[in-house]
């Protein structure tokens, strides 16, 4: 569960406020969910003016078939749905897809190609100190971008949006054991590509999962 604390009474009374003609408080609903909705574009897109547009439609088509949520999931993890299938064909439209290097597409049956990892500590151990400095945080936008699509997607909804493996294998419709591989390649990727930066130095104590998120 992402949010630290999720209300579900309360979002349920919520939604039935705006359906039975409070409109205005739909951004009370959406609010907490801004951030990760245009993340979640983000990561497919990787254009933050598309990420940025695509992230309005999404919100504006939750409100339009607010009344088709039947509350089987929290309207958050909805939400991020419409911005996934927003995004996505988005990017089907700008043929973006054909430029996909062939090594990061899924190999049969939707297994992704071999990735050999370099040798490193494990990426989450970063010191929390060094996370709150401005060049790590540039770092890591770098090293985000650079991740294949499967992986980035898989890498925001699990490690930023903190989704459960179980929501993000619903979210992006693959098994759940796709999701882990495809999480650790991505964490594998991610601390690849951060290493030469940090001198390798990742042997901290402090485990990652504790300390301050660059990206909150």
């Amino acid at each position: 569960m992402s949010d630290a604390v999720w209300d579900a009474d309360g979002e349920k009374a919520l939604i039935q406020r705006i359906r039975d003609g409070e409109p205005e408080l739909f951004y009370e609903l959406v609010r907490p969910h801004e951030r990760s909705v245009y993340l979640a574009a983000l990561a497919i897109l990787r254009n933050e003016s598309d990420a940025e547009e695509i992230a309005q439609e999404a919100v504006f088509k939750a409100f339009t078939h607010l009344d088709g949520f039947r509350a089987e999931s929290r309207f958050g993890t909805w939400l991020i749905q419409i911005t996934i299938n927003e995004a996505r064909m988005r990017r089907r439209k700008d043929h973006s897809d054909i430029m996909m290097p062939l090594e990061t597409r899924p190999g049969p049956a939707g297994e992704e190609t071999d990735y050999t990892p370099v040798d490193f500590a494990d990426w989450r151990e970063i010191p929390s100190e060094t996370l709150e400095r401005r060049e790590l945080r540039e770092a890591l936008a770098r090293a985000l971008a650079s991740l294949p699509d499967i992986y980035r997607e898989v890498f925001i909804l699990r490690d930023v949006r903190n989704l459960a493996t179980a929501e993000t294998s619903e979210l992006l419709g693959i098994s759940e054991g796709a999701v882990k591989t495809r999480l650790l390649r991505a964490r594998l990727q991610m601390r690849e590509a951060l290493a030469p930066g940090l001198g390798g130095n990742w042997s901290s104590p402090a485990p990652f999962g504790k300390g301050k998120k660059p990206w909150s």
